[in-house]
């Protein structure tokens, strides 16, 4: 469980690079004990890479690691490895070619038709592959990011009222950048592809008590991130 850590660093250093490095070893560990392949031999893929962090805890661990985003954001160390543009809402992973691990952590939330990734994820992965699949899901105490918790008061609304209580400038707007999803549609869209198989779904940030994943209210407002690790089944 890393909730606790992850709290008290981002009262003192808010969301830096030590923040989601925290998120990257502690994803690739419970990848790891689910049964996915980590290290070297593996190819990997981190879609919607950002800065790369996740990406590199992955290389730093042998993976063979392409880093792919709609534009080079990546961290001015990682200057040098391999970079592809993609962009998900008009392309498809398969254009990067297939993988033994892809990772999409905190992409999901922000695409439009979040089903259109998820009939991706057979043609991207090898035979022997896994996706991580890892958002922030709408009715989280993070669904509306920056102007959380104000989206308990509706995606049409919540975000207006930030706006005029706290006079800041926010990043996201719902149905332009951030697009509400819950898990139980995602896990019921992946459950009914005839090539995909829920590997293990979790509370990412507490997977201890991801028996909860198994209440379908509870889940929606208990998980302030939602980690699924899916396999190809042909």
């Amino acid at each position: 469980m890393i909730i606790h850590k992850l709290i008290a660093h981002h009262l003192k250093h808010k969301d830096d690079s030590g923040f989601y490095q925290l998120q990257a070893e502690d994803a690739i560990r419970w990848i790891e004990k689910m049964g996915g392949e980590v290290g070297a031999g593996v190819t990997a893929l981190d879609i919607g890479c950002g800065h790369g962090i996740f990406g590199a805890a992955l290389k730093a661990r042998g993976c063979e690691v392409t880093f792919s985003d709609e534009q080079n954001f990546l961290a001015p160390e990682l200057a040098g490895v391999t970079f592809k543009t993609l962009d998900l809402e008009r392309q498809t992973i398969r254009d990067l070619g297939q993988f033994d691990l892809v990772i999409c952590s905190n992409v999901l939330e922000h695409l439009s038709n979040p089903r259109r990734l998820i009939e991706m994820i057979p043609d991207a992965l090898t035979p022997r592959g896994a996706f991580y699949l890892s958002w922030t899901n709408w009715l989280s105490p993070w669904g509306g990011h920056e102007f959380s918790p104000y989206h308990y008061l509706g995606a049409n609304r919540g975000h207006l009222v930030f706006d005029r209580i706290k006079k800041v400038q926010r990043k996201h707007t719902p149905y332009v950048n951030l697009f509400p999803t819950n898990i139980g549609q995602i896990l019921s869209v992946i459950r009914k592809h005839p090539r995909l198989s829920v590997v293990a779904a979790a509370l990412r940030y507490y997977p201890e008590f991801s028996l909860l994943m198994k209440v379908p209210i509870l889940r929606e407002f208990l998980s302030w991130n939602c980690a699924i690790l899916i396999k190809r089944t042909n």
